[in-house]
């Protein structure tokens, strides 16, 4: 007889507290359900259930085998319905979190291709500069750039960008180009005021060498489109991602400001939560992702 119909039956009558009850539970005839028990008893050499006229109940053997039996019934149904599931069309809500700059500047323009080719997934895109918690926060994924903290998490790479120091031409016409590190402590910076650590410019010297630069004072901002505006405006040098400037520094608006430094390259990553599968919707809009991204970065965006 089939191992999962015994457990089945077994762990029923337990739950039920009698053979009656479990065939009917089970949808099948009460001999059936007393023939399932019976073999499984035969075939561990145990006996599982104390029967009286009254009530049956589990032995001491029966119980612990109950509890096992409870958790191999629990997978075979999970796996069943993982196969259904992943066979089925993406739906379902999509909770999303993503870096304001990027979402705004390059996810919010292709949400509705996305919703056109998958009308049953509705988006909620939650547009911040924190780091969120993507399972104690609800959220299904999230974009993330730079080096993931997160090792538990799963990741796909979408692709790269470049981030460099940027400024107008008019604000190098005014105050000069610096040539070394050491001279940017002499200039008008401008930086992120989000998030902890963002006033300190972490830098790779062409010796290799990292350093770090403080950038307090001038003009803070707690958004890129916003620094780079300053920039463009000639406020300041800004440190940015290529997907904010590539198309001020194609247009002329701005220069690279120490473009003898070794480029420094941030991968941007769709990241969810660990588990044996991604859920169909996620997984749709991760190949999507990939898709779109497939020609951009690290520097032509």
């Amino acid at each position: 007889m089939d191992r999962l119909t015994e457990m089945e039956a077994f762990a029923t009558v337990v739950d039920q507290g009698g053979f009656t009850d479990a065939a009917r539970k089970m949808g099948i005839s009460k001999s059936a359900v007393s023939k399932h028990v019976s073999s499984l008893e035969a075939r561990l050499g145990a006996r599982l259930l104390n029967r009286t006229t009254r009530r049956v109940s589990p032995t001491e053997i029966g119980l612990a085998y109950y509890d096992r039996a409870l958790r191999v019934l629990n997978d075979a149904g999970e796996a069943d319905a993982l196969v259904s599931s992943m066979q089925s069309d993406p739906s379902g809500l999509l909770r999303i979190s993503v870096a304001t700059d990027f979402g705004v500047n390059h996810l919010s323009p292709i949400l509705g291709s996305f919703l056109d080719e998958f009308p049953d997934i509705t988006v909620n895109m939650v547009l911040n500069n924190r780091y969120v918690e993507l399972i104690s926060e609800g959220f299904d994924m999230a974009i993330r750039i730079g080096e993931l903290e997160d090792s538990t998490l799963r990741a796909r790479k979408l692709t790269e960008t470049t981030k460099r120091m940027i400024a107008s031409p008019a604000y190098f016409q005014k105050y000069g180009r610096p040539q070394k590190i050491d001279e940017l402590n002499e200039h008008k910076l401008l930086h992120y005021s989000s998030q902890a650590g963002n006033a300190v410019w972490k830098l790779t010297a062409p010796s290799g060498e990292k350093r770090q630069v403080r950038t307090a004072g001038g003009l803070s901002v707690n958004d890129g489109q916003s620094l780079l505006n300053a920039a463009i405006s000639g406020l300041g040098i800004a440190y940015l991602p290529s997907f904010l400037y590539a198309q001020a520094m194609a247009d002329g608006l701005i220069e690279d400001a120490m473009p003898d430094l070794p480029v420094e390259m941030q991968g941007i990553y769709a990241v969810y939560p660990p588990g044996r599968f991604t859920q169909p919707k996620v997984r749709a809009f991760i190949d999507f992702l990939v898709h779109q991204f497939a020609e951009k970065g690290p520097v032509d965006w």
